[in-house]
């Protein structure tokens, strides 16, 4: 155990950097490093997953099944996998496994003062973000799980959730990441936000690539509804040197999602009337993201695309940080030259004319 740990918290100092964590987990320990106001949280490890593929006798067909899903049509890969993820969700834990797990859980109980506390459990594997792809929706993510009981269910779907059609087929580049090479998977287990509000934000202009501006996606309730495209999101334009609102666009919502005690989970449900029709975020609250987006692009030194959420008490919670894929990856085009008045006194004495690019960008 103490020399392949099967918990790592994300606010333990050798969880910094940490391969165990897996792509999204290590980043969230990087944010905790960096003080960020990042919801406490242990992450199952790497080594658990392999720990466990080991003892239940799953390597060669996790390898089987990895080689199959190169040549397979993304349809067909389910079929191949059926007896695979059956396997995962039934064969038993090693016990050393399993108590560390309970015993985690009961520890973040403690630090909650609560006694079944209600957290996300999401998957955070070896290929995210890997050589610039973005795994962003092919992963599980589960909200608003209580019980070591049912942690460690939704742990078990996590790690079947490795071999999903979604992700053995998932391509960046013609290439079929998550099949090329023997990645594990890390569960992060988060306590959960009460989200009064939540959204994503990009430290640029999404539609243009400008890295002057951030812009903020917001919606009532749980993030979910941005992520997944449930809910037409508000959003805000901010100028990231000013810090100021540039442009915004409020959204009738009818719906967001949110826990439902009777129905024992998440869910989508109708928002009352005299909700439906404001911003879900004030203009302080807007600035406020606004100015902790740009701290995490210092920090992280290129643009981010950050997942985050407002509690009912107003606090600001960031859920995950990953590099933004889309715009970061183009080639940088040579910056516009404005002609200078020298410029048109020495085209006139040759008689050509001057190539002038204008004041785009300003």
């Amino acid at each position: 155990m103490i020399d392949r740990p099967h918990i790592l918290w994300i606010d333990e100092p050798s969880a910094v950097g940490s391969p165990l964590l897996g792509g999204k987990f290590s980043s969230l320990a990087q944010s905790v490093a960096a003080g960020l106001p990042v919801p406490m949280g242990f992450g199952i490890t790497t080594h658990a997953y392999r720990d466990f593929i080991a003892a239940a006798g799953l390597a060669d067909e996790v390898r089987r099944v990895r080689a199959a899903a190169l040549t397979l049509r993304p349809e067909a890969i389910a079929a191949e996998t059926r007896g695979l993820i059956e396997a995962i969700h039934t064969a038993p834990l090693p016990p050393a496994l399993e108590q560390a797990v309970r015993g985690a859980y009961a520890d973040l109980n403690r630090r909650t003062g609560e006694t079944a506390t209600a957290v996300a459990v999401r998957s955070s594997g070896e290929s995210e973000d890997l050589a610039g792809a973005s795994f962003a929706g092919q992963y599980e993510t589960y909200l608003w799980i209580s019980g070591a009981d049912a942690v460690i269910a939704h742990m078990r779907r996590c790690w079947a959730g490795m071999f999903g059609d979604a992700v053995l087929s998932y391509r960046h580049e013609g290439r079929v990441i998550a099949a090329e090479g023997d990645f594990g998977i890390c569960v992060g287990v988060q306590r959960m936000v009460q989200a009064r509000a939540a959204g994503v934000m990009f430290t640029l202009d999404p539609l243009t690539g400008d890295r002057s501006k951030i812009q903020i996606e917001t919606c009532w309730g749980l993030g979910e509804g941005v992520v997944k495209g449930d809910v037409t999101p508000s959003q805000f334009l901010c100028d990231k040197v000013r810090l100021s609102v540039l442009k915004r666009t409020i959204a009738a919502q009818p719906e967001e999602y949110r826990f439902d005690a009777d129905a024992g989970g998440v869910g989508l449900y109708p928002i009352e009337e005299d909700r439906r029709e404001q911003a879900c975020v004030s203009e302080e609250e807007v600035i406020e993201l606004a100015t902790l987006a740009k701290t995490i692009e210092k920090q992280r030194g290129a643009p981010q695309d950050i997942e985050w959420a407002i509690a009912q008490d107003g606090a600001i919670a960031v859920l995950q940080v990953r590099p933004e894929t889309v715009w970061s990856n183009r080639p940088a085009r040579p910056a516009a030259r404005i002609a200078s008045p020298i410029d048109h006194v020495l085209a006139r004495m040759s008689g050509k004319a001057v190539a002038t690019a204008g004041k785009a960008g300003q």
